[in-house]
């Protein structure tokens, strides 16, 4: 369906599989790369003014007077490669990811997302096909726009079904939205 979800029904018919992308997409593993490759340059930098070694091939950091540029570097890439530690773990543990499995034969919704390591990584939603009562499509735009699709399901709060971070397009939002209320059954809300 789009680069965020990707969509998969069974042969009957009666089951809807969405895959959901979580921190394991391009835009991570760049930065992730960039922000390494960086905090390492200034590290070695800051490191090669303070005992006058050069190790970068492509620079002389040994010309730096170590307090305050060198030092500065140094924290610098310190920070930059905690950082990138971060998004590293991040990228491994994929936060964010999972799955939105529509089960109409079993009469069973379950959403699932991977979350930070703990007691409480496994985000687990279940709840009946039956109690589902729309989907809503959320969109409000301006500076800092949001498109999103929420399940709306009797006794619980709104559900979100869309990962954050990446925003769709409104014509992706309308046709995942519509595509999913067409297989539940259920009205579409906020378009």
């Amino acid at each position: 369906m789009t680069a965020q979800t990707v969509s998969a029904e069974s042969s009957d018919g009666q089951v809807l599989n969405q895959a959901v992308v979580g921190s394991r997409r391009f835009s991570n593993y760049w930065w992730a790369s960039v922000v390494s490759i960086g905090g390492l340059g200034f590290l070695l930098a800051g490191l090669s003014s303070y005992t006058q070694v050069n190790l970068l091939p492509f620079a002389d950091p040994t010309k730096l007077i170590f307090v305050p540029q060198g030092l500065v570097m140094g924290l610098y890439g310190g920070a930059a490669l905690l950082l990138s530690l971060y998004l590293w773990l991040a990228i491994s543990w994929d936060i964010g990811g999972g799955y939105n499995e529509f089960d109409l034969a079993g009469d069973r919704v379950v959403i699932f997302r991977w979350g930070f390591p703990g007691k409480n990584r496994r985000i687990e939603l279940n709840c009946k096909a039956s109690g589902v009562k729309s989907v809503r499509v959320d969109v409000k735009e301006g500076i800092n726009p949001k498109r999103a699709l929420y399940l709306r399901v009797k006794g619980m709060r709104d559900i979100p079904l869309t990962r954050v971070g990446q925003p769709m397009t409104l014509d992706e939002i309308e046709t995942q939205g519509a595509t999913l209320a067409r297989f539940l059954g259920v009205p579409l809300e906020g378009i």
